[in-house]
């Protein structure tokens, strides 16, 4: 089977016993880098040497098929550099291609970034979307976020320190400064640190300089109170600028808290009119 492995996101501490009880027997482990599983069978002090492949970003593609097939024969541990495969890491495509040859896939849970980061927001945790790395062009980060100025849920981004700043400007600038926000610096580190505030004060925090890995946490945007009517103006609004209509309906029953299904109805029933 495949076993996707969590592992730590900074602090040592948070290995599983189940993680340890696993590397002292796995024969295969499949790593995002090689060296990074090296220094932590070294650190957890496992005698066990696995034969060890490289998996990433530039190769998992063209291995995905030969990894399941060894997978169908005996047991392989995926593990990435920090947290959960397949989240913003190397695996998804493994994952598939395990499925799609009857492979069984299973998981040791632990250490997560995003889910650490939401609990310590003070941020809504009830419902929430994971965006992984914006996009690292301007144009199109800006682009990605206006798409999301209407989301309701609570929103968790990855970011390099060397982005920060810029990103969080142009969230201010599509999600407007009244937005929540909470920035967390190297999640259960020695340095680890939550800043909170609107975009533009967090910005001029940022512009100082920031340093180690960064999980953003964002508020979702407040739902509009509107009628039934002005609902149905804003769903034949997007209709009109190319949207499916079950999309629209999707789109302005998030950001008001009506009914898509009701609101799907009433354009049908304004057609016939």
């Amino acid at each position: 089977m495949i076993i996707l492995a969590a592992t730590p996101i900074g602090n040592l501490g948070d290995v599983s016993r189940r993680l340890v009880e696993v590397l002292e027997s796995a024969e295969t482990v499949v790593a995002e880098d090689t060296r990074t599983t090296q220094r932590l069978l070294k650190a957890l002090q496992i005698d066990n040497r696995p034969r060890l492949i490289a998996l990433h970003d530039h190769n998992e593609k063209q291995r995905a098929a030969e990894l399941a097939a060894l997978a169908a024969e005996s047991d392989v541990v995926v593990m990435s550099d920090a947290g959960m495969p397949t989240v913003s890491d190397p695996g998804y495509a493994l994952v598939v291609e395990a499925v799609a040859q009857g492979v069984t896939v299973t998981a040791i849970p632990g250490p997560s970034a995003v889910l650490t980061a939401l609990a310590i927001s003070g941020l809504p945790t009830d419902r929430f979307t994971f965006e992984g790395f914006l996009p690292r062009k301007p144009g199109e980060r800006r682009s990605a976020l206006r798409a999301l100025a209407s989301e309701p849920r609570t929103m968790v981004f990855f970011e390099s320190p060397s982005r920060l700043a810029d990103s969080l400007s142009d969230l201010g600038t599509a999600f407007g400064d009244t937005r929540r926000i909470a920035v967390c610096r190297e999640l259960t580190k020695l340095y680890e640190e939550v800043r909170r505030g609107t975009a533009s004060e967090l910005v001029a925090w940022a512009e100082g300089g920031v340093k180690g890995e960064i999980v953003v946490v964002v508020e979702g945007a407040p739902r509009r109170a509107v009628s039934a009517d002005d609902a149905l103006d804003q769903v034949q609004e997007l209709v009109a600028s190319g949207i499916r209509l079950k999309d629209a309906c999707a789109e302005v029953a998030a950001a008001t808290g009506l009914s898509s299904r009701e609101l799907y109805q009433a354009a049908l029933a304004a057609r016939t009119r």
